[in-house]
């Protein structure tokens, strides 16, 4: 089941992200770290209604972000579709003892969905420019990649901007 996620479930989904960091940190991949995601950022998606959680068997194993919200990051980007009726994708994790099981096409299959049926012309997100798994997963989907942005406090390396066109 795909909810909207709760305040009360931020220690969870916090649990979740950090051993996802782990996770790809064991695996070379430095892309979250103590500063990112952080419970101050999933309290303001919750309070936009954009934190979405994954429940299996009543425990929460998944999220996803599905926002409106434009970072600054992405305002000089050259996108494919204006500027107007987008979404963007952020903080999409599984637990690691979960991953390999479509779950994570469950969630993207649910946020892509979302976005067509309330009439968004695309969706778009970034990558971790180290994460190979990551480019595949939405290369495969049919995103096309594009720019290049930075998030210094995440890593000295590069995301990579992906969009995905209706």
């Amino acid at each position: 089941m795909i909810r909207h996620a709760k305040i009360s479930e931020i220690p969870e989904i916090i649990t979740i992200c950090k051993a996802c960091a782990a996770y790809m940190i064991s695996n070379g991949i430095y892309q979250w770290n103590e500063h990112y995601p952080s419970a101050a950022a999933f309290e303001k998606d919750i309070e936009r209604d954009e934190l979405f959680v994954l429940e299996v068997d009543k425990k929460i194993i998944g999220t996803v972000v599905v926002s409106t919200l434009v970072d600054e990051e992405y305002k000089p980007v050259k996108w494919l579709t204006p500027n107007e009726q987008n979404v963007y994708i952020h903080r999409l994790s599984i637990d690691p003892d979960q991953q390999g099981s479509g779950y994570a096409q469950k969630l993207m299959d649910f946020a892509e969905n979302r976005a067509k049926e309330q009439g968004f012309v695309s969706v778009r997100l970034d990558t971790f420019s180290q994460n190979k798994r990551n480019q595949r997963f939405y290369e495969k989907r049919g995103y096309q990649r594009l720019e290049d942005i930075y998030y210094p406090k995440q890593s000295e390396h590069p995301f990579h901007c992906y969009e995905l066109v209706f």
